[in-house]
């Protein structure tokens, strides 16, 4: 079966703990210990090996999707280096997460309404929500389900949304979203400061959206989300009363995996 590599040591379970933290990611699906997502339409199942992940089917297509899925745009390598003269906090996690690479939503637009429906919400509540847009207008495989596309989103009306459990601001926002004429795809050729100043410039699309989509699709090393409760509670748990903003400065330059180190560390280690 076909081998996708991924530089060791790479922890599977840990790496995608995400997608069973706050219950079942239809899009995303942890089921019977391996990650399905559907891919041009045929479902896609990872499963750990020596040396990084089983992947079937497999074809170019699919390794790229499934590459960027897992985390492999981080550099992990230069984390682990830099970690070694980092503070002790650092040290720890790393050494108590150590093969965990932060998985990356693949598709811009799926990443974006992701963070729609987390907007002052909690994540058990948002991926409930997410899962029901899924079911109502994604495509199912065999396990796992397609994302709504933004072209069949933006056929959509707002009361649908309403329906399953959007709020009226929400519905509006991610149809409008879709219906909009932002390039979603040429963002990744953009400095991170454009990138936030073209999705802010869409209505529902705030700062925290932005630094989430540099961070979580982008994989930008220098993106810290300090405007994130869950974070903001991470580095509480960690640090103490620090100045969520400043601190972010001695994690120069991977504050982005960093961050993601706090949140699951703050979930897995207690």
């Amino acid at each position: 079966m076909p081998l996708l590599f991924l530089p060791e040591p790479y922890a599977f379970d840990l790496s995608t703990e995400r997608f069973r933290a706050f219950g079942p990611d239809l899009a995303n699906l942890w089921h019977e210990g391996g990650l399905h997502r559907v891919v041009g339409g045929r479902e896609v199942r990872s499963d750990p090996a020596p040396g990084g992940v089983v992947v079937e089917p497999f074809d170019a297509e699919i390794e790229a999707e499934v590459r960027t899925l897992l985390g492999a745009p981080f550099d992990l390598n230069g984390f682990y280096t830099w970690a070694r003269g980092a503070d002790p906090i650092v040290r720890r996690l790393v050494s108590k997460l150590e093969g965990l690479r932060p998985p990356l939503a693949p598709d811009p637009f799926e990443s974006l309404v992701a963070s729609i429906t987390a907007q002052q919400v909690s994540l058990f509540a948002a991926f409930a929500i997410r899962n029901r847009l899924i079911e109502r207008f994604g495509k199912r495989a065999e396990h796992a389900w397609s994302f709504p596309t933004r072209a069949r989103l933006a056929r959509a009306k707002e009361d649908e949304l309403l329906s399953l459990g959007f709020s009226r601001r929400k519905a509006e926002y991610v149809v409008g979203l879709a219906r909009s004429d932002l390039d979603l795809e040429a963002l990744a050729a953009l400095p991170d400061e454009e990138v936030k100043e073209r999705l802010t410039a869409v209505r529902g699309l705030g700062a925290w959206t932005a630094d989430w989509f540099l961070a979580r699709h982008l994989a930008r090393p220098r993106a810290w989300p300090a405007g994130d409760l869950g974070l903001r509670k991470a580095v509480a748990s960690f640090y103490g009363d620090v100045d969520v903003r400043a601190v972010s400065e001695r994690f120069d330059p991977f504050q982005n995996v960093v961050a993601h180190y706090l949140l699951v560390g703050a979930r897995v280690l207690g």
